[in-house]
């Protein structure tokens, strides 16, 4: 329910920052470093939800050809996130023991791969679109205190996205950014325990006759992400 609901305040977020880029009606008139003729370079830290609470940091490089306005960002970041099912993963995984107090917990380490393509949204000077591919290396944590059991499910996702973002200078380097966006990851195989289910049907050691359409629905491996952040850039 609290991730449901979570994912409903981003998304109604994300809607109202929309309305805001495009309906403001000036914009910072501060701009970034000149960009000479050589390539440009910064970074920065970014904050917010992505179907729980994320810490980003990024690399950013733009500038490699003489009129060639797209810039690549790289990012590496930290997501906290629901681990899923606790009684269910439970059955799916290791048996149908329904001793113990169930805990769960989930995280992932994300690689963020972008193309930022500037677009004009009226007064905002330094806005942009971005697109690119994601990877999500994903574990879910479920413990069964008095039970005797804890143990993991991991899966490795692949994903793409898009987002849509601006920068606000706050002085000659820094700047202030707003970003949005949706990503979507593709099924994977879901290991845990001594047991594996795969997207293809395949499974090993499965318990009793359950498929990896259980084995998802029990863990919370990613598939929609709505994104919303704020942070800061520097640049070099």
């Amino acid at each position: 329910m609290l991730q449901k609901s979570l994912t409903r305040l981003a998304l109604t977020g994300t809607a109202g920052l929309v309305f805001m880029l495009v309906t403001t009606p000036g914009g910072a008139s501060a701009q970034a470093p000149s960009a000479g003729t050589g390539a440009r370079f910064a970074a920065g830290a970014t904050v917010g939800y992505n179907t729980g609470f994320q810490v980003l940091a990024f690399g950013r490089a733009a500038n490699f050809a003489q009129g060639f306005p797209v810039a690549i960002q790289l990012g590496v970041g930290y997501t906290s996130s629901d681990a899923g099912d606790p009684a269910m993963a439970r059955r799916v995984f290791i048996n149908n023991a329904t001793n113990g107090i169930p805990t769960e917990k989930g995280h992932s380490w994300d690689l963020t791969l972008d193309a930022l393509i500037p677009v004009q949204l009226l007064k905002l000077p330094r806005s942009y679109v971005s697109t690119g591919f994601r990877h999500s290396s994903y574990t879910a944590n479920f413990a069964y205190i008095g039970g005797n059991e804890d143990f993991d499910v991991t899966s490795s996702n692949w994903g793409i996205g898009a987002g849509l973002g601006s920068d606000f200078a706050v002085s000659r380097r820094l700047d202030l950014m707003v970003n949005l966006g949706l990503d979507y990851y593709f099924s994977s195989t879901l290991t845990g325990h001594d047991t594996q289910y795969s997207p293809d049907g395949t499974a090993v050691n499965p318990r009793e006759e359950y498929t990896y359409g259980d084995a998802d629905s029990a863990v919370g491996q990613p598939k929609f992400r709505a994104r919303l952040a704020t942070g800061l850039q520097y640049h070099f």
